[in-house]
């Protein structure tokens, strides 16, 4: 175990065996048209494209994040439908 003192700054030091978390990165595509995580169009763009496909409850999450943005749209859809064609 090595002994980790606090440097003047305040600052306990990071080393390169274990690196601190750091967040994935936001697409480039978004981050130029002004998204980041703290607007929530961003944070969900950042958090769709942390999912790793490999992994099957990722894979899950996708599905189910798709039905609930397809869902509105279609009801939306519907309902304009049945406006212009009442049955």
């Amino acid at each position: 175990m090595t002994d980790r003192r606090l440097e003047p700054s305040g600052d306990p030091g990071h080393d390169d065996v274990d690196p601190v978390w750091q967040p994935p990165r936001m697409p480039v595509d978004q981050a130029r048209l002004g998204l980041d995580r703290n607007t929530v169009e961003g944070a969900w763009i950042e958090f769709a494209s942390a999912l790793d496909r490999s992994r099957v409850s990722h894979r899950l999450v996708a599905w189910v994040l798709l039905v609930l943005l397809l869902v509105p749209v279609v009801l939306a859809i519907a309902q304009q439908i049945a406006t212009f064609w009442p049955l």
